[in-house]
């Protein structure tokens, strides 16, 4: 706990920038969720852009308001 799963579309990285955003991310999430760094884990999934609305959109988005901390302005 916690784990971070970001969905995106589909785009190669190299493994130096898998690291460093590997690092950022779980910079912030270890300071703001007062955590061990070995408690966080980070997942990229690629997602198609035609994909996009019936994998992300919809399960994760429409009428979850009240669980997302950013909003999407599409």
């Amino acid at each position: 706990m916690p784990h971070i799963n970001i969905k995106h579309f589909p785009k190669d990285f190299t493994e130096e920038q898998k690291q460093r955003l590997s690092e950022a991310l779980a910079d912030v999430v270890i300071r703001h969720f007062d955590v061990p760094d070995g408690a966080v884990s980070i997942a990229l999934e690629p997602v198609p852009q035609s994909a996009w609305s019936d994998a992300v959109v919809v399960p994760e988005i429409t009428g979850r308001q009240d669980l997302l901390i950013k909003e999407p302005n599409y």
